[in-house]
């Protein structure tokens, strides 16, 4: 069932080809802007963050393919269960023969996938052809990548489930996704490495769990620490954040509130 439902989701996002393409061309536009910024930093700043030009480079293009793949800033599944749980309909979502967790779970993986496919691989592609780029020719290394990519999908999953959920108490969503949005940015690495920030602040961002949303899948495509240590921590935030989602799905559905009664 959850299989199917996955496919569902991946189909869904399938049929907005219009607003695809368009997706494509505003991250080829973006990492064109980004590059040509991260050029101009590093050639003031080489090494910044431990990373050459080359690399730099190749970090925007990543981000700019996992952007939309990962929901970075928002745009998933969570609009739109934070609709039904204001309009009460999130009360029929309970009573299906399927957890409302998994449910959702794997309707974003297959969001996700399609993203990745249908809107992360052109601007890509594209970056790495124009640009001089730092990839490996370790097959391997490009599997272990693919996973973390995998594991980012679940993390960035459970972070939004969670932001989706606060709908329950509060009269609006608008606030939690602002935040989650303004978060997203900085944390995730997505304006700049995470490597770059200094001191205890840099140390503590990187253990976010936002971090291993970008920067940890960078890091291991071009060789700049260990995929176990990535694996490590996003298992660790994919289990620990999808445990707190249980407990809060819990504790909102033991006594389901909606508007008006």
């Amino acid at each position: 069932m959850y299989g199917a439902v996955a496919v569902g989701g991946f189909r869904r996002y399938a049929t907005y080809r219009a607003a695809t393409a368009a997706g494509v061309f505003t991250n080829t536009v973006f990492g064109l802007i980004l590059v040509y910024t991260y050029l101009a930093l590093w050639n003031e700043r080489p090494d910044l963050g431990g990373y050459g030009q080359a690399q730099a480079v190749t970090y925007v293009w990543l981000g700019q393919a996992l952007y939309a793949t990962l929901a970075i800033q928002g745009g998933g599944f969570e609009v739109e269960l934070m609709e039904r749980i204001r309009t009460g309909a999130v009360a029929i979502d309970l009573y299906r023969p399927a957890d409302l967790q998994g449910w959702w779970l794997a309707q974003d993986l297959g969001r996700s996938v399609f993203q990745l496919l249908g809107r992360g691989v052109i601007p890509f592609l594209f970056g790495v052809t124009v640009f001089p780029v730092a990839l490996p020719d370790d097959p391997l290394t490009w599997a272990a990548f693919l996973t973390t990519v995998l594991l980012a999908m679940v993390v960035s999953y459970a972070i939004r489930y969670l932001v989706a959920l606060s709908a329950f108490w509060l009269m609006d969503g608008t606030g939690a996704m602002q935040m989650l949005m303004i978060v997203g940015m900085l944390c995730s690495g997505l304006v700049l490495p995470l490597n770059v920030f200094p001191g205890a602040f840099g140390e503590v961002v990187r253990m976010l769990p936002w971090a291993a949303l970008l920067q940890g899948p960078a890091d291991v495509l071009m060789g700049e620490t260990s995929a176990l240590r990535v694996f490590a921590l996003q298992g660790a935030w994919a289990v620990a954040l999808l445990v707190a989602g249980r407990l809060l799905q819990s504790a909102a559905t033991r006594r389901v509130v909606v508007q008006g009664g």
